[in-house]
């Protein structure tokens, strides 16, 4: 186990990860705010669903994801269908202009991240991916159910129920 002023390091690090942020939604096109791109990729990573399942991933108040789904729903980059098995709920899904602007974002977020980090390494790169997931599956398993600490298998993420997907990544 580390010792404690180096969990204190990573809790100032992570705080100062703001900038990284401020830095993506920079770069971002003001058509398509942070909100409106983590609908985009919600819906391209799980697919279609209630708006009610998109706002759990989100983690936000219905009545902020109703406000990011208008705005991408006004821009023809997704599309909502009666759900046949309860017609008062609708279905929302990703149009062909909305996997456009995911490739857009896509490209643009791995410019970013080609330009900035231009002097690391490729395994500089793949060590920073690698801990970065193992960092948010040991959040994500410590739930009901989860691995205890020091004993993360990767197996909890596959056993947990699969309405509760606390893996979700961040848009693009």
């Amino acid at each position: 186990m580390a010792v404690r002023s180096q969990y204190e390091e990573l809790a100032r690090q992570l705080s100062a990860i703001g900038a990284v942020k401020r830095g993506l939604a920079r770069m971002l096109p003001p058509e398509c705010p942070g909100g409106s791109a983590a609908v985009l990729a919600l819906l391209r990573e799980h697919g279609e669903m209630r708006i009610s399942r998109l706002a759990e991933l989100m983690a936000v108040d219905m009545s902020v994801t109703s406000r990011h789904v208008a705005h991408v729903a006004e821009r023809g980059w997704i599309e909502r269908s009666s759900d046949p098995a309860d017609k008062r709920s609708r279905i929302l899904r990703l149009t062909p202009a909305g996997h456009d602007v995911l490739s857009d974002l896509n490209r643009r977020t791995t410019e970013m991240f080609i330009h900035n980090l231009s002097d690391w390494s490729d395994d500089d790169v793949g060590q920073l991916n690698t801990l970065l997931a193992r960092l948010r599956d040991s959040f994500a398993c410590r739930g009901p159910g989860g691995c205890a600490p020091g004993r993360h298998t990767g197996d909890c993420s596959r056993h947990a129920d699969s309405d509760n997907d606390s893996h979700t990544r961040t848009p693009v």
